[in-house]
């Protein structure tokens, strides 16, 4: 035909390329490729704040309020760095969790929070009332981070008797409903009740009560329990801080800790591994390139799952009773060997919610939490890995996080090529940077810095 198409043809052609374009954008958004979104600011909202085994109010500001009105980056920064490769492998709590809200994360959805969103009948969002733990201190270290917070501007945000660790005891009906208000790694919501009460129950040794369950054990210990904090930062690039780190009493790693090759920049031992099950098996992938294989195995090494869902829990109890997982994303007919075929229960501690939530509210309460991304937000894993060392140690020294200088580093160690930094939504970065300044000028941990 050369003459012009009949009219009826052609509005069946356009009928089929909408068809094929609104086609494309559907797959887009199910593969979950990032869109320009923009975060809009929410007038001042009051949170109830309360102290650890109170039930008053404490009207007065605290200092982790002012820390919510750190600036955000501009909408052109977060666009220009759409995901954050430091912690490519949280991009899991974006990609694989519809339990958090993550297929909300569009540019509908960073509206400001309604001001009247929760009704008087259900529980605070935030939650900043948590139950206290009986954890004794382990040394009597007369220079401990825990005597220093209080002169310090931390002493009204940080809470001594935190439990950090859950284990059995923590598991009965009440605190189950308790924290089933919150979900993700803030609480129980996203665990069914008879895993929770099944994978805890096995957590009831001394060993994954207490962070350090072989300081006792340990010959000529000092006075003070001192830890090297790694994160995988490209700061750590030709650093040579391998020896100094492995010379701490304990070393804490993250996510996809790389070491074979890198020792004389990052060490070799590891003491305490902290991870998601996301986090890991999208570390494996991620950078198998660069040598990991999975989390680091030693005699000394033990496993802290950050536990973001009731898969966290399900891989704990089928890895340390050596049995297949039935069901879910792991499920195999063999039994996990991620941490090795001999590995023992004792091997385990998981993150207590309380303590995630806590440190969400009161260290890192970023302003992402007034905007429609609050429900995919949490500390990124290295920065629960960090905090959770300043709850526990008497001296911590921190290698590879971000520092102001960050962008004249590659985002980790052992990137074969300079790849910038970049960010995530569910993360505030920036924010977290900030805090680790403000705790090195506090003298409550060591910073290394480049410049």
């Amino acid at each position: 035909m050369t003459g012009q198409l009949p009219q009826r043809l052609l509005l069946w052609f356009i009928g089929l390329l909408g068809i094929a374009i609104l086609t494309l954008i559907v797959v887009c958004v199910a593969m979950q490729i990032q869109v320009p979104w923009q975060v809009m600011t929410l007038p001042s909202f009051n949170v109830k704040h309360y102290r650890l085994y109170s039930i008053k109010n404490d009207s007065s500001p605290l200092e982790y309020q002012r820390l919510a009105e750190n600036e955000l980056d501009t909408v052109e920064e977060l666009v220009r760095n759409s995901a954050q490769q430091s912690d490519l492998e949280d991009s899991s709590a974006i990609e694989n969790s519809a339990k958090s809200d993550q297929e909300n994360l569009n540019t509908n959805s960073l509206k400001p929070m309604p001001k009247n969103e929760t009704k008087p009948t259900e529980p605070d969002f935030f939650g900043d009332r948590y139950t206290t733990d009986d954890v004794p201190s382990q040394t009597a270290c007369p220079e401990s981070i825990r005597k220093r917070v209080p002169q310090t501007k931390f002493a009204e945000m940080f809470l001594h008797n935190i439990p950090v660790l859950q284990w059995a005891k923590h598991f009965t009906t009440e605190e189950y409903q308790r924290l089933s208000h919150y979900g993700g790694a803030h609480g129980w919501g996203s665990v069914d009740i008879e895993v929770l009460k099944s994978s805890l129950g096995i957590l009831n040794t001394t060993a994954n009560r207490l962070m350090f369950d072989d300081w006792e054990e340990r010959p000529n210990r000092s006075q003070c329990i001192r830890c090297a904090v790694v994160g995988n930062g490209g700061i750590l690039n030709d650093s040579r801080k391998g020896k100094e780190i492995d010379e701490h009493d304990y070393v804490f790693r993250v996510n996809g800790a790389a070491l074979k090759g890198f020792e004389k920049d990052v060490g070799s031992r590891t003491s305490f591994y902290t991870f998601s099950t996301n986090t890991m098996r999208n570390s494996m992938r991620s950078y198998a390139g660069v040598g990991y294989r999975g989390p680091p195995i030693s005699k000394e090494t033990r496993y802290i799952f950050l536990p973001d869902h009731d898969r966290d829990y399900i891989l704990m109890e089928a890895a340390s009773t050596h049995k297949a997982i039935d069901k879910g994303p792991e499920r195999s007919k063999n039994p996990p060997t991620y941490f090795g075929e001999d590995v023992t229960v004792e091997k385990f501690k998981i993150y207590h919610p309380d303590f995630i939530r806590y440190l969400r509210n009161r260290f890192l309460h970023s302003r992402l939490l007034r905007t429609g991304a609050r429900r995919i937000y949490r500390p990124s894993t290295g920065a629960v890995m960090l905090l959770a060392a300043i709850h526990t140690c008497d001296q911590v020294d921190a290698y590879g996080f971000m520092t102001p200088d960050y962008s004249l580093y590659s985002d980790h160690y052992y990137d074969k090529q300079k790849h910038p930094v970049r960010f995530y939504a569910n993360h505030d970065m920036r924010m977290e940077m900030r805090v680790w300044q403000e705790l090195h000028e506090a003298g409550l941990m060591n910073l290394f810095m480049r410049q």
